[in-house]
C-alpha cells in the first residue's frame, strides 16, 4: 500500500498539479474572477501524508522485518560487516551503468521524469567546488539488493550502494555532499481538441514529448545546501516546479519489488472460482446462447473471458468479431487471440483507444501488430475517448446470423483482473447486441455524435447519446415514488463522483425522501449528511486487498428493482467527453447476486469508512461483541 501511495502521488504531480498550477496562474491575473489558490493546502496535506508514510515505515514495517532477521537499510548507514559485499556489487553491477553528468554554465542537461539522481558536491585539490549528477540506473538494475551475513539478510537500495562507492568514480576529489532527488513532469497530452490528421502519429509524437514536459515537482532529500538547490533550480530549468523535501529515498513505488519470498508476508490465499460450462468439453458460446452468464473477477478467474476470445478465433461458425480495447495487458492473450482470428479468415474489427493515459505506447504497439495481421483497427476519435468495455461475435447458424456478446465494467486485461473487482456479462440477448452493433457502426464512422443522425437505444445507456439523460430519468422516477409515499431507494457504486448535474439530482432525491446509498472509492464531490440537502445520503469507501473497480447502479423501482452495470463513472470526462456503455441485468438470479455483493459492502465494518459532511473518512466499526464484516472476504466465500 505504501508502494501504491507513492505511485499515485507521482501521477498526482504529473496530472493534477499542472491543472492547479494553471489555476494559480489564472488567480493572479486581474480578470475579475475569484479563483481559489488551493496549491498551498495541497502541498501541506501531502507533507502530512509523507510524514505518516515515514512513520509507517519506521514504526511498523522495519520492526516487523527485523523480527524475521531482515534489515531493510532505510535512512541508516550501511554496517561495516557487509561493506566488502557492497563494494563487490558495485564493481560487478552498478558501475556498468554509472552515468556521471558534470554540471557547468555550458551544460544543457534535462533530468528525465521520475528518474532517480544523486547530486554530488566535490572539490579538487585546489579546493574548487564542482557539482555533478549521477543517474541511478534503475532502468537496468534492480532497486534492491540482498546481502546475507551471519544469519541476517540485509536489503539495500541501489543508490546507497552507489553512495558507498563514489570515491571510485571521483578519484582524488573530496566529496562534500551527496543527496538524492527526482523531477516529476507534466503528463497531460492535450489532445482533446485535435480533430484532424493521423491521431496515432500525433500520439507517438506526444509520448516522446511528455517526459519533456515542464517540471511540476522537485523532490529532494533533506539537508541539500541552499546554494546547491539554487544552482540546480537554475541549471535544470526548475523555475515552475514545487520544491518538496522528502526522505532519503524516492520512487518508493519500488517497494512492491522488495525481495521478500516468505509466504507469511503475503495475504493468505482466497479461493477463486473458475467458471466451467455445464459441459466442460462443449462450447462456452453454446452455453451463452442458452442463458446469460455473469462473472465477478477476481473472485472468478479470468479463464472464461480468455476462452470466449479463443473459441471465437477458431470457431468455424464465427464470421465477425468486434471489440473495444482501452487498457490491455503487455502480453495480452486477448490481442493474440484477435490476431489469430484474423489469420483464420475472420473479419475482426478492434477499436483501440490510443489516448488511455500512460497506456498509449502499449496500445500503439498492439495496434500495429493487429494491423499487420489483417485486423481492421479503428483508431481514437479526435476529441472523444472511448471507454466502453464491450465485445461481440457474429455466428452463422442454420437459421441465419446470431450475436453473442460480452459487456464489462473493467478493461479486457488479464493482468489487472487478478486484483480489480469487476463484473462481466456474457449474453445472447439479440436486441441488446444489435444496439452494441450500433455503437460500433458509430465508431467506424469516426464522426462526433452531433454530426450524425440521432441513434436511439432502448436497453443500453451510451455516453454522448442517452446515458446522462437516462440516469436522470431513473433518479426522477424514485423521486416520484417517494412523493407518493412509496418506498424509494438508490444504491450506486462508483470509482469517482464529480458531475454536478447528477450530484444535483441525488440532492433532489434526498430532499424528496429517497434513501441514497453510495460507495465511492476515489474522487467524491457530493457532500453527504447535510440537513435540508443530503441528510438521506450516505457515502462510504472500501479499501482492501482488491481494488474496488466495478460500477453498479440499483434503482428500487417500487420493489421491481432495476440493476445496471457499466463502464461509466459520474465524472465530467465520463459524461461529456467519453463514449461509455452501461447495461441492464435482466436475469433475476444474476441481479440477486449483484445486490448481495453490494449489500455485503454496505455492511462492511472492517475495511470501510464513511464520509462525513466535511468529507472526512470516518472508520466504520462493529457494535461491541459483534464480529466485524470484511466484505471482500465474505464475497469471496459467497462466490
Amino acid at each position: 500500500f505504501l508502494s501504491i501511495y507513492s505511485s499515485n502521488l507521482d501521477e498526482f504531480y504529473r496530472v493534477r498539479v499542472p491543472a492547479l498550477m494553471a489555476l494559480q496562474t489564472l488567480a493572479t491575473k486581474s480578470d475579475g474572477r475569484d479563483l481559489p489558490d488551493v496549491l498551498p493546502d495541497v502541498t501541506k496535506t501531502i507533507h502530512a501524508q509523507q510524514e505518516q508514510f515515514g512513520q509507517t515505515m519506521i514504526t511498523q514495517i522495519l520492526p516487523a522485518l527485523r523480527r524475521h532477521d531482515i534489515r531493510l537499510l532505510y535512512h541508516e548507514p550501511i554496517p561495516d560487516v557487509i561493506l566488502p559485499a557492497v563494494h563487490d556489487v558495485f564493481a560487478h553491477d552498478a558501475s556498468t551503468f554509472l552515468h556521471i553528468i558534470p554540471l557547468s554554465e555550458r551544460t544543457d542537461f534535462f533530468p528525465e521524469n521520475n528518474t532517480l539522481y544523486l547530486v554530488i558536491a566535490h572539490a579538487d585539490a585546489a579546493g574548487t567546488e564542482r557539482i555533478s549528477l549521477v543517474r541511478v540506473p534503475t532502468h537496468h538494475l534492480p532497486r534492491f539488493y540482498s546481502i546475507h551475513h551471519d544469519g541476517t539478510r540485509y536489503i539495500l537500495f541501489l543508490e546507497d550502494i552507489i553512495r558507498a562507492n563514489l570515491g571510485k568514480a571521483f578519484g582524488e576529489d573530496h566529496i562534500h555532499a551527496c543527496h538524492g532527488f527526482k523531477v516529476t513532469r507534466d503528463a497531460e497530452l492535450d489532445l482533446e481538441d485535435e480533430f484532424e490528421g493521423n491521431l496515432a502519429k500525433k500520439i507517438e509524437r506526444k509520448i516522446t514529448q511528455r517526459d519533456l514536459g515542464f517540471a511540476t515537482r522537485f523532490l529532494h532529500e533533506p539537508g541539500i545546501p541552499a546554494h546547491i538547490l539554487a544552482y540546480l533550480k537554475k541549471r535544470l530549468g526548475l523555475k515552475k516546479a514545487t520544491f518538496v523535501q522528502g526522505g532519503s529515498h524516492h520512487n518508493l513505488k519500488d517497494l512492491a519489488t522488495l525481495p521478500l519470498k516468505d509466504p507469511s508476508f503475503s495475504y493468505p490465499p482466497w479461493t477463486t472460482r473458475a467458471y466451467l460450462p455445464n459441459n466442460p468439453e462443449g462450447s462456452l458460446c453454446e452455453e451463452i446462447r442458452d442463458r446469460d452468464i455473469l462473472l465477478h473477477p477476481p473472485y472468478h478467474t479470468y479463464h472464461a473471458v480468455l476462452r470466449f476470445f479463443n473459441e471465437a478465433s477458431i470457431d468455424p461458425h464465427v464470421t465477425r468479431i468486434y471489440v473495444t480495447l482501452y487498457r490491455v495487458a503487455h502480453d495480452s492473450r486477448i490481442a493474440h487471440a484477435l490476431i489469430n482470428a484474423a489469420r483464420n479468415g475472420k473479419k475482426v474489427t478492434v477499436f483501440v483507444e490510443l489516448k488511455a493515459r500512460f497506456d498509449e505506447a502499449n496500445n500503439l504497439h498492439w495496434m500495429k501488430k493487429m494491423k499487420a495481421a489483417g485486423v481492421q483497427v479503428i483508431q481514437s476519435l479526435p476529441g472523444l475517448k472511448v471507454h466502453a468495455k464491450m465485445a461481440m461475435l457474429k455466428r452463422k447458424t442454420v437459421t441465419g446470423t446470431e450475436y453473442l456478446g460480452l459487456l464489462a465494467t473493467g478493461n479486457f486485461n488479464e493482468s489487472t483482473a487478478r486484483f480489480y473487482t469487476d463484473h462481466i456479462l456474457f449474453t445472447a440477448h439479440q436486441p441488446m447486441l444489435l444496439e452494441i452493433e450500433k455503437v460500433f457502426r458509430f465508431l467506424k464512422q469516426k464522426r462526433r455524435p452531433g454530426a450524425i443522425p440521432p441513434i436511439t437505444f432502448r436497453y443500453l445507456l451510451v455516453g454522448q447519446f442517452n446515458l446522462q439523460q437516462q440516469f436522470i430519468r431513473l433518479i426522477e422516477r424514485e423521486i416520484a415514488f417517494a412523493g407518493k409515499g412509496i418506498p424509494a431507494a438508490i444504491t450506486i457504486k462508483l470509482n469517482n463522483l464529480e458531475d454536478k448535474v447528477l450530484i444535483g439530482k441525488l440532492y433532489d432525491a434526498s430532499r424528496a425522501g429517497v434513501q441514497v446509498s453510495l460507495i465511492v472509492r476515489s474522487v467524491c464531490c457530493l457532500i453527504p449528511g447535510v440537513p435540508g440537502m443530503s441528510e438521506n445520503i450516505t457515502v462510504r469507501r472500501i479499501i482492501d486487498r482488491y481494488l474496488e473497480h466495478g460500477r453498479v447502479f440499483i434503482f428500487h423501482n417500487a420493489g421491481d428493482e432495476e440493476v445496471y452495470l457499466g463502464s461509466a463513472d459520474w465524472m465530467n470526462r465520463n459524461i461529456y467527453r467519453r463514449v461509455e456503455v452501461c447495461f441492464p441485468l435482466r436475469d433475476e438470479a444474476l441481479k440477486t447476486v449483484v445486490k448481495n455483493i453490494v449489500r455485503l459492502q454496505l455492511q462492511d465494518t472492517a475495511q470501510a469508512v464513511l464520509l462525513d459532511d466535511h468529507l472526512r473518512n470516518i472508520p466504520v466499526t462493529p457494535p461491541p461483541g459483534v464480529a466485524p464484516v470484511r466484505s471482500q472476504q465474505q464475497i469471496a466465500e459467497m462466490i
